[in-house]
């Protein structure tokens, strides 16, 4: 972990910087878009009929649409991105900056509050749909706030664990456990942005093949993680794996497009 973190503050700003600058280069038009159609947002609208892909109201709900769900993957890939890079440089950094430990925990929090409250803005306060309607009556949004809870659960297991509050030899798994569990809800994921347009098939096929391999890196990434908090010969080289896979995963995550 050393010898990558000497050469990690040469290049840390404007790495750092670059990859602000491509996630946040279609932030402001990704959110403005959805906010001002956020009267129609609607997910359970994006099944419509074929006549409806010319006329231009539905079209500009599809675009908002798309440019809402590209920007929350690609801040979710920031907030990986930012975890992976704090595990690698934890240990060097660790004696000048204490609380360095707490930093990828907080990108966690930070993800699932985020996704919580932003990814659908179809719900109140962004839009006129209630969270109980919205929940129960789309498996989407339902989606979207599992994988929410999963992160915050995470964020704050990890908090306690690297504050010492949390000491029991079990609540190492949780992360693996939800990690794994959250992956393979990838794989099942339902996603409507595709269902519309001649190019449906091959769009959802696109959308399927990212959140395949966003569920494949995150299989890795609860299974190193787990090694790594075992006393096994495998653990010290897991302890580079897993945090390595995060920020491979948050690159994928910053380029998704649909």
């Amino acid at each position: 972990m050393l010898h990558m973190s000497r050469v990690f503050p040469q290049f840390r700003i404007p790495f750092l910087l670059s990859l602000l600058h491509l996630v946040f280069s279609g932030a402001v038009p990704a959110v403005s878009y959805a906010q001002g159609s956020s009267h129609h947002h609607d997910h359970s609208s994006m099944s419509m009929p074929m006549d409806d892909a010319t006329d231009p109201q539905a079209q500009a709900r599809l675009l908002a649409d798309k440019k809402e769900s590209e920007f929350n993957h690609h801040l979710a890939g920031v907030f990986v991105v930012l975890a992976g890079l704090f595990v690698l440089t934890g240990e060097r950094l660790k004696n000048r900056w204490p609380s360095i430990k707490y930093a990828w925990p907080l990108c966690f929090l930070f993800s699932g509050i985020f996704v919580l409250v932003f990814s659908d803005t179809e719900l109140w306060p962004f839009g006129p749909k209630n969270w109980w309607v919205g929940v129960t009556g789309n498996v989407e949004v339902l989606q979207h706030k599992t994988f929410a809870v999963i992160l915050l659960a995470l964020g704050i297991i990890e908090i306690l664990r690297a504050k010492g509050t949390l000491k029991a030899v079990w609540s190492a798994w949780i992360f693996p456990v939800l990690a794994a569990a959250g992956s393979v809800m990838l794989l099942f994921h339902a996603h409507d942005a595709g269902m519309h347009g001649p190019d449906a098939m091959n769009t959802m096929e696109h959308i399927q093949m990212q959140h395949f391999s966003y569920a494949a890196l995150g299989v890795g990434i609860a299974v190193t993680k787990g090694v790594a908090d075992t006393e096994t010969s495998l653990s010290r080289i897991s302890g580079y794996v897993w945090p390595t896979l995060m920020v491979i995963l948050g690159f994928v995550l910053a380029r998704y497009t649909e």
